[in-house]
């Protein structure tokens, strides 16, 4: 799907929402891409809209193509990668080594969360969106969607999160922040 369509991406976020293809309800979910929409497309805006975009798209083991099925750091992987033009590792684990921690209470849109889904740190990944949700590839059988990190499942396995594209200038300044985020270009890989 071509970046320069940010508000055509959120309607057919809305749509699927609409229709019951994420969590919470499907006002909740309008609203939030109106509001991504509306805004001026930083890169954690671009990071939302693109993982929004994927919801449905099945899951599949190694996968990294959504024409063939994601699993969740495929997405990811590529969510960067199309929105950004960022390359990241490929396991979640190597992509909790990326970027600066951020506290649970100073996420902001665009920033990764990891998981212990497997008795191990870091064994999930998906993309933070705003109002304590994610966008991730849940396991076999299941399809991209969204889930709250408050649920209870998902609030007990919580291990950390990282910040890894440039903060969006008008986002809320993280709570006490350790050292500054890296830019995009700091980052960035080049082979």
């Amino acid at each position: 799907m071509p970046r320069s369509r940010p508000v055509a991406v959120a309607c057919f976020v809305a749509v699927l929402f609409a229709a019951g293809l994420g969590t919470g309800s499907p006002a909740r979910a309008t609203q939030l891409a109106d509001k991504q929409a509306a805004e001026p497309a930083g890169a954690g805006r671009q990071l939302v809209l693109h993982s929004l975009s994927l919801i449905g798209v099945r899951y599949r083991f190694g996968g990294t193509s959504p024409d063939t099925g994601l699993d969740c750091s495929g997405l990811v992987q590529h969510v960067f990668d199309q929105a950004l033009g960022f390359a990241l590792p490929r396991r979640a684990e190597e992509m909790s080594r990326t970027g600066t921690a951020v506290a649970r209470d100073a996420l902001q849109p665009g920033d990764l969360v990891f998981f212990n889904t497997l008795r191990r740190a870091f064994s999930h990944v998906g993309i933070y969106i705003g109002e304590n949700r994610f966008v991730h590839a849940p396991s076999a059988g299941g399809r991209v969607r969204v889930e709250s990190i408050g649920s209870r499942y998902w609030a007990r396995r919580f291990n950390g999160a990282r910040r890894v594209a440039t903060p969006d200038p008008a986002a809320e300044p993280a709570a006490e922040p350790t050292a500054p985020a890296p830019t995009l270009l700091e980052t960035r890989y080049t082979p």
